[in-house]
């Protein structure tokens, strides 16, 4: 339905030491090795893990091919940083890319993007991208994922199937299926079916299960509940179009 979006950089780069700690039944001969047992691993795969994984842009960091390392601690690039799970601080220049699960603070310029479920905050000035769920707190300019459990802050906004919690969007909240929580926007809020509270210039949703506050207010059906705004529509209540409040109870 939408374009996910990918980010990478290119550069050359500079060398730092970290300590490596190698998986307990993975034995890495050589790098030719390495490089071999990482590409026949399944996407998302690591070799082993490193407290620290540090440089310019993946694979051009230590430990070398950041790909093929799980990142407990502190993960650091100044362009792009590339991991299967990191669990800790991960700070990528332009963009941060995790393929598997990620746990803690991510924070980069303009991506931050997950392969699977992301726990904590992720903040960057461009948009956060998910391919499965976030539970936690995310700030940004736009946000994409499957499903979101939490705070969600966004200058433009945001699209997900499903949503529980609070979203703040500047242009439109966009969610597929439910939404349940608040939603607030500037201009427009849209959801399938909406459990809770949707707050902007305009508010949308076909069954609606709580409360509209806008200037524009339309719901399909209406088991319950009610709407506040200057042109209220509930399509299958009697009096389908209302100003000031319209509701079903």
């Amino acid at each position: 339905m939408k374009q996910m979006i990918k980010i990478g950089a290119v550069a050359l780069a500079a060398a730092f030491v970290p300590a490596i700690l190698p998986a307990g039944d993975v034995e890495v001969e050589n790098a030719a090795a390495l490089e071999t047992e990482a590409e026949e691993a399944d996407d998302g795969m690591a070799v082993g893990w490193t407290p620290l994984a540090i440089g310019v842009f993946s694979p051009v960091q230590l430990p070398w091919g950041m790909a093929k390392w799980d990142v407990f601690g502190l993960d650091l690039n100044l362009l792009y940083s590339d991991a299967p799970k990191m669990y800790g601080l991960g700070i990528g220049g332009l963009a941060f890319t995790s393929r598997d699960y990620a746990k803690g603070l991510i924070v980069s310029a303009l991506c931050n993007w997950g392969s699977r479920n992301v726990y904590g905050m992720r903040a960057t000035l461009g948009a956060n991208v998910c391919r499965d769920t976030v539970y936690g707190f995310e700030a940004g300019c736009f946000g994409y994922r499957k499903d979101f459990w939490g705070i969600d802050v966004n200058f433009l906004g945001s699209l997900q199937k499903n949503v529980t919690g609070w979203q703040i969007g500047g242009l439109v909240n966009m969610v597929d299926n439910q939404s349940y929580g608040l939603e607030t926007a500037l201009g427009i809020n849209m959801s399938g079916i909406a459990y809770g509270c949707q707050l902007g210039g305009g508010n949308f949703t076909d069954e609606l299960h709580g409360a509209q506050i806008g200037f524009l207010n339309y719901a399909k059906e209406c088991p319950w509940g009610f709407q506040i705004g200057i042109i209220n529509i509930i399509m299958d209540n009697t009096l389908k179009v209302l100003p000031i409040v319209n509701g079903y109870f």
